[in-house]
């Protein structure tokens, strides 16, 4: 898989309320659901200029200026430190074939697919910091999507989120409950998703992971999945940050 193809996979199963470009920005209208869907990306050659008229844009609709940092992107990534902009949330990208997630049977009701979410669901990511914004990011998703419901010991014990764009599933949104942790209840949702992913014809798992989140970065490497990319943000050091 190419690294075009994830991110195509990104912007359509995590999709921005709105996008423009100008010149070669990319421009992403948020309303207020974080980053990925909020930070702006640089395709090819640019001049300060550009940069500068893609902070006014972002401010005009009410954003911060941020920008994402894709692989490759070294000399962008110098000039926006040389603008006073700071790394934010470096990110790993992890890929597994589906067939890896789909070798042993998911035990019955242990992960439930619903859509759209139960108000149970939406509690557990309210208290994990997923509210309102985030769930309409998932809402505005087009393609085949659903939502997982983990049960252990006939309790809740997360929730999550899954869609699929050209034979790519992306998971997102993994919460598992505190008291539900060290439970296996990670795997059994990654195996779910790819149960549920290959269903409807997905060759692909996809996901991302912040690079300081040791557990959940444990979890996918127990799995077998690869990091084949990272990403992180650069964010003005002025401008206060919500991930």
């Amino acid at each position: 898989m190419q690294m075009n193809d994830f991110f195509a996979a990104l912007d359509a199963t995590w999709p921005a309320a709105s996008y423009r470009q100008l010149g070669p920005v990319t421009l992403r209208e948020g309303q207020g659901g974080g980053s990925r869907v909020s930070a702006a990306t640089v395709e090819g050659a640019f001049t300060e200029a550009d940069l500068a008229a893609a902070e006014t844009a972002m401010r005009e609709m009410g954003q911060r200026p941020i920008f994402q940092l894709r692989p490759g992107q070294d000399t962008l990534d110098t000039a926006l430190a040389a603008r006073g902009y700071a790394v934010l949330d470096p990110v790993n990208l992890y890929t597994c074939p589906i067939e890896q997630l789909t070798d042993i049977p998911l035990p019955r009701m242990t992960v439930l697919e619903i859509w759209e979410p139960l108000a149970l669901m939406l509690e557990i990511w309210e208290a994990a910091g997923i509210g309102p914004a985030r769930i309409a990011v998932m809402m505005r998703a087009s393609g085949p999507k659903t939502g997982l419901l983990g049960r252990h010991k006939d309790k809740p014990a997360g929730c999550a989120y899954v869609a699929i764009h050209d034979g790519i599933a992306m998971l997102h949104a993994l919460e598992v409950l505190p008291t539900q942790r060290r439970s296996g209840m990670g795997k059994w949702f990654m195996r779910a998703a790819g149960l549920w992913a290959q269903k409807h014809g997905a060759h692909t798992m996809a996901l991302m992971c912040t690079k300081a989140n040791q557990a959940a970065n444990g979890l996918y490497s127990s799995l077998n999945m690869q990091v084949v990319g990272d990403y992180h943000y650069r964010q003005l050091r002025e401008e206060t940050h919500t991930p």
